[in-house]
């Protein structure tokens, strides 16, 4: 599950390396390039709010199946597109398939046994974490040697021994159908999400962590590709591979959250994050120091994450797919408010004004943290 989650949403990341590629192949404007990213995006914020519900109505395991195996239709989609408009509406299906993952990450935690559920989102999150800053390095480098199109073409065959993989090994869903229909599922959402004070306040995490993760790897390739640095955008990937340490530590958070110690794991994980945005400003003195912030700063947002898919999964066992999906979409748009402030911070006041951006953002999630009892039922 851990390896389908990570493989799933790299899905929609594996575009960010590939734009040139891409536009110069299809005869995009540069202007227009970016909109392969955008509907990505856009079908990923349909899917949490159309599909992660189904979760709560239909048998996981064939939805995580199905969408897995549809997934590596999509993708073959987007790898014979000859067209911009089959292009960019192949990438949304993608975007919207990959939603799987969070299915995935609630379905996990209703297997597991209650004393190991922090262990087991953590492990899966880990996955999530690993595909996601791994997507770009291997797109990338693929990319430079066989094209963009192949970098789909294996995404594809990827996501198809997945799900031949899922439907091999994934136990069956022990829920009892229910009399709920889709569309009171549906309904139910905002009731789930607005009457419940603790996923509120974790969504509301998850805004400001995303917002700050999003803000650092943005911003990233700008100055290490500028003069002084000059790094290859291959080498500037690679710190990707940095960031994945951090987010293998964070499992133990969800160790840490089956002990009770939830609370206490967020509030130290946000003043770590703050933290690390100082070591991150000390970039233009070494590279070492950008590695060490980079482990600190994922190591910080994930072992949040984690803490707080713990508690929502612990919270709404019978609707775990629909708190999810309120959490997700908070977190889609504090990914997309970082990624479009970061590029401004800089051209304004360079990689200094980036770090000092970042650091009000993950401050104020420390704040929320120490108001949080007022404001959670």
């Amino acid at each position: 599950m851990t390896i389908a989650a990570g493989l799933a949403v790299a899905n929609v990341y594996v575009a960010h390396p590939l734009l040139d590629l891409i536009g110069k192949s299809l005869e995009f404007d540069s202007a227009e390039i970016g909109f392969a990213v955008t509907v990505a995006q856009i079908g990923y914020a349909l899917g949490l709010i159309l599909l992660v519900p189904l979760s709560d109505v239909i048998d996981r395991r064939r939805l995580i199946v199905g969408q897995s195996a549809l997934s590596a239709a999509a993708l073959m989609a987007v790898a014979f597109a000859s067209t911009a408009g089959v292009l960019l509406a192949s990438l949304a299906v993608v975007g919207a398939l990959a939603v799987t993952v969070q299915t995935l990450v609630a379905y996990a935690g209703a297997l597991a046994p209650l004393r190991e559920r922090g262990m087991v989102v953590g492990k899966v999150t880990a996955g999530v974490v690993v595909g996601i800053l791994a997507a770009r390095v291997i797109s990338g480098s693929v990319g430079d040697l066989l094209g963009w199109r192949a970098v789909y073409l294996l995404a594809a065959a990827a996501s198809a021994i997945s799900a031949l993989a899922l439907a091999r090994m994934l136990p069956q869903d022990a829920r009892q159908p229910g009399s709920r229909t889709y569309g009171k599922i549906l309904r139910s959402l905002p009731r789930v999400f607005i009457g419940d004070g603790l996923l509120r306040m974790r969504a509301a995490f998850a805004f400001v962590i995303f917002a700050a993760f999003s803000t650092f790897w943005t911003a990233l390739v700008l100055p290490l590709t500028a003069p002084g640095f000059g790094l290859s955008h291959t080498q500037v990937g690679l710190f990707g591979l940095v960031g994945i340490v951090g987010a293998i530590g964070a499992r133990s958070a969800g160790r840490l959250a089956d002990l009770g110690h939830a609370r206490s794991v967020t509030g130290a994980s946000l003043l770590l994050l703050c933290l690390s945005w100082g070591i991150i400003a000390l970039l233009p003195l070494s590279l070492w120091w950008l590695a060490a912030g980079i482990v600190l700063l994922d190591l910080a947002i994930q072992a949040v994450h984690v803490s707080s898919q713990t508690l929502i999964v612990d919270r709404h066992p019978d609707a775990a797919g629909r708190a999810i999906a309120g959490y997700m979409v908070l977190y889609s748009l504090g990914s997309a408010s970082g990624a479009a402030i970061a590029p401004l911070m800089y051209s304004l006041w360079g990689w200094n004004g980036v770090c000092v951006i970042g650091g009000i953002i993950s401050a104020t999630g420390f704040l929320l943290w120490i108001a949080s009892d007022r404001f959670q039922d």
